[in-house]
């Protein structure tokens, strides 16, 4: 994850990235910081067993990687000091401090201090019987320490400033008191920071500081030993912002005397200590970019073109029965996906819908769709995972929204996550039924439809619905699966047949047989799978890897990774596509899937993976997911044998290729 964020940080460094864009990718890297400690730092620190009981946590490991994350830290904040801020102050777009603001500015302020902030703050002094308070999870902060004595006769000199996450973090100065200097923006941080005395009337301010702390976030229930898991989940919920401390933020400046105070309240050790030159909180800049209009500073808007294999005004149905269809997105329109469930919805013939819900965000009209469907009498079955990490409140509430209004709703198979992206439509066509089906490697979310590279599969092969109609069966009745014809479910025969693919390239390379083997994802570290490679590449079989995020498998490494080499492509899109393709001789298989190459998708998740049977599409997909990310030298990285990733520059004098330009390009609605 770290080595991911140093590549993504790459992008906010980049001359040749529209200004507000290269702002949103610091942003990201914040947001992936945090989720990284919420849930993965938190296992260093607090080791759990199924009984959620702490252990002792490994000193070695958690100083090993919070040294790289300091690193991370400490460059991230250089960028946006030293190369964005002047960027955006030659742009005539100045976040100005204390110190910048003339008179006119320093009342405005200050009015909007105490009309917006003050009200809605609550300083707390400490003393015995004003403990400290209790923080939210990633809120914005402050310690004070005082001088003098309160309103009692006591010197009690340490005081806690929450600060409302109501209160927007960027404000913008009214352009009358811009003083020609174009757009201006004060930080909610610095507001309260200028205006602290304000709030200990009679007191005197010493130091001070913002501060976060940022808590545990995953939520471990014993689903074995609960009765109704929504109502477990529903309870976490609340828990959540109050997670034991993982890390703290502090301002540059703070003084080692509040800094070790904070440390002890949080019982954290000295490495989990962060101090920052600028907003503790640096992913609500992104409101900047909402408030600027300047759309020269922002990627020209990408319009999807309508799936190019779909033909409006047609019924899709009528379409599938003559051949599979695959949209490529974000480059062709998410709509196409929407347009096939409206028809089945609004479909008199359709008798029922199935489908597998884990990310659809707070406002789908996908979920609409379904609860039009059970309205229009149709039989709706939906699999919410309610377990899906940060989406639990959204996908509880859709659960229940559903059953309000008749839906049946079940939450698939205990222990096991259910990340498999499947719709499946019944119609009755001819005194029979017929299914169309609907795979994916990516969510049913229209808006990161529009950031994420995904594969959407429509069918109407009856041995793939078939397939799909007994994993569905599965995760409601928990029945054992019969023999499916085409699909691999995890954590069935996913990993096993994945295995056996790899073993038969490389017994035919054995042989003396061309063997290759190309494989897209996200993640790859399963120990299992990563040594059946090795073992291929040693065997002659020529592999590439195009893996966007972990990868433990080293590359190019003599005598040992010789045949294998890895690359990550970081680009305006977020890479999320799963594609594994085997080939002996002239002999090609190529599957799709939900799940990357990591030992919780294989063990611990309900996943699919299915091929691609239709000839063109194959090819399709291999020209553009494949192929065109291995040309790719403009945003795509390549793992050494030293272990760390180099950016891939173009050939020669040749221009740079991106293979998302590419594709923005071919399926443009301009």
């Amino acid at each position: 994850m770290l080595a991911f964020n140093e590549r993504v940080l790459d992008w906010a460094k980049r001359p040749d990235v529209p200004l507000l864009e290269r702002l949103r990718y610091l942003c990201i890297v914040s947001s992936n910081l945090d989720e990284f400690f919420e849930v993965r730092v938190a296992l260093h620190l607090y080791e759990k067993d199924a009984k959620n009981v702490q252990s002792p946590y490994s000193e070695t490991s958690y100083r090993q990687v919070t040294e790289v994350a300091h690193h991370l830290v400490d460059e991230q904040y250089r960028v946006f000091n030293e190369e964005l801020i002047p960027a955006f102050n030659q742009e005539g777009i100045q976040l100005i401090t204390h110190d910048d603001r003339n008179p006119a500015q320093h009342k405005w302020v200050r009015q909007y201090f105490e009309r917006e902030v003050k009200p809605l703050l609550t300083p707390v002094v400490l003393d015995p019987s004003h403990p400290f308070p209790v923080v939210a999870n990633k809120s914005l902060n402050f310690i004070v320490r005082l001088s003098g004595k309160d309103a009692f006769g006591r010197q009690n000199e340490i005081a806690i400033v929450k600060v409302p996450r109501a209160l927007p973090r960027v404000i913008r100065i009214p352009n009358k008191l811009a003083d020609g200097q174009g757009v201006q923006f004060v930080a909610l941080s610095s507001v309260i920071r200028s205006h602290l005395k304000d709030l200990f009337p009679d007191r005197v301010v010493g130091e001070f500081s913002q501060f976060r702390v940022t808590r545990d976030s995953e939520m471990l229930v014993d689903e074995e030993d609960v009765k109704n898991l929504r109502t477990a989940l529903r309870q976490g919920l609340e828990h959540r912002q109050f997670g034991r401390p993982v890390r703290l933020e502090v301002a540059s400046v703070c003084s080692d005397y509040l800094a070790q105070f904070l440390l002890r309240q949080f019982q954290l050790p000295p490495e989990a200590l962060y101090r920052v030159d600028g907003p503790v909180n640096l992913v609500r800049l992104n409101q900047m970019i909402d408030l600027i209009d300047k759309p020269q500073l922002l990627f020209p808007p990408h319009l999807a073109c309508y799936p190019r294999q779909l033909q409006e005004g047609e019924a899709i149905f009528d379409q599938l029965r003559r051949h599979d269809v695959m949209i490529h997105q974000p480059f062709e329109s998410f709509l196409g996906v929407l347009d096939f469930l409206r028809e089945a919805v609004h479909d008199p013939d359709v008798l029922a819908i199935k489908q597998t819900i884990y990310r659809t965000g707070n406002d789908s009209e996908l979920m609409e769709l379904l609860r039009e469907a059970v309205r229009m009498g149709k039989e709706v079955t939906a699999v919410v995972e309610i377990k899906a990490r940060f989406d639990e409140e959204a996908n509880i509430n859709w659960a229940e929204r559903l059953e309000s209004v008749g839906a049946q709703v079940v939450y698939g198979v205990v222990g096991l996550k259910t990340h498999a992206k499947m719709l499946l439509v019944t119609r009755k066509e001819r005194h029979k039924l017929v299914r169309y089906g609907h795979l994916s490697t990516g969510n049913y979310n229209a808006r990161t439809a529009r950031l994420y590279t995904d594969l959407s599969y429509l069918t109407a092969n009856p041995r793939i619905t078939s397939d799909m109609e007994q994993v569905f069966s599965q995760l409601a009745s928990q029945s054992r699966l019969s023999k499916l014809n085409h699909l691999w479910v995890a954590p069935f025969q996913l990993q096993d047949q994945l295995l056996s693919m790899i073993d038969r390239v490389t017994k035919a390379a054995k042989r003396g047989m061309q063997g290759r083997i190309i494989l897209k994802m996200n993640s790859l570290t399963d120990t299992r799978l990563a040594q059946a490679l090795v073992m291929a590449g040693q065997c002659g079989v020529e592999i590439d890897l195009i893996v966007r995020g972990a990868c433990i498998l080293p590359a190019q490494q003599p005598g040992f990774t010789d045949r294998i080499r890895v690359r990550s492509i970081i680009g305006r899109f977020l890479e999320h596509s799963r594609v594994f393709y085997f080939r002996i001789a002239d002999k090609e298989d190529l599957y799709l899937s939900s799940a990357d190459w990591m030992n919780r998708n294989m063990l611990r998740r309900i996943e699919l993976a299915w091929p691609v049977l239709d000839k063109e599409l194959r090819q399709r997909i291999i020209d553009e997911c494949l192929v065109a990310y291995l040309w790719d030298s403009a945003d795509a990285w390549a793992l050494t044998p030293q272990g760390t990733y180099q950016r891939v520059g173009p050939l020669g004098k040749k221009p740079a290729l991106s293979a998302q330009r590419e594709l923005m390009h071919r399926y443009s609605k301009q």
